[in-house]
């Protein structure tokens, strides 16, 4: 068991049977009364942001969490299945899990797998990736000085929003967090 005063941004804390990641945290000493420490928390597996107040000095169940590189393979099913880089063990993770992720990932990329006794808790992608574009209207002449938008379908199946200048078969790179397009990649 560890205290409030080892709380860091990035530490994982098990509250009530949920692991919760500390965002932010702030040692507070009112003038009157005793000191405590504020918390802004994210669920690790729902992704939920709560506030919660501890007494300083009081006792926090602190987690591990390993984190590690692992290469996809493949999807089987609703299931992803994963290599960790450096022992070439293979994992499943759950679709449920993998979530949004699977709009922005190839086949061989690498990701960042979180683990919480041998059970994935939430993997991270890259800020940002690039990808192909398999389909797409093309943009009108009369349009490219609008500069407006259009929909655009990757080569993972997620469509996201492009200039109207951006052709099919282009490759462009795409915001992993929001799904926003970044620009054109040349080759």
């Amino acid at each position: 068991m560890a205290t409030t005063n080892d709380i860091k941004n990035g530490t994982i804390l098990k509250l009530d049977g949920n692991l919760w990641g500390v965002i932010e945290f702030q040692h507070v000493k009112p003038g009157k009364g005793g000191a405590f420490v504020r918390t802004k928390l994210r669920n690790v597996n729902s992704g939920k942001v709560v506030d919660k107040t501890f007494n300083a000095g009081s006792k926090v169940d602190v987690t591990t969490v390993d984190r590690s590189e692992y290469q996809y393979l493949y999807q089987d099913g609703a299931d992803y299945v994963f290599m960790d880089n450096k022992t070439y063990d293979q994992i499943t993770v759950p679709g449920s899990v993998v979530g949004d992720s699977a709009n922005f990932m190839l086949e061989n990329q690498t990701v960042t797998v979180a683990l919480h006794e041998g059970e994935p808790l939430y993997i991270e992608l890259p800020p940002s990736v690039v990808l192909e574009i398999t389909y797409t209207e093309p943009g009108l002449q009369g349009d490219r000085s609008t500069g407006g938008s259009k929909p655009a379908t990757l080569e993972t199946g997620a469509t996201i929003q492009v200039p109207l200048f951006v052709d099919q078969g282009t490759k462009v790179k795409v915001d992993t967090r929001s799904g926003d397009y970044l620009g054109r990649v040349n080759e």
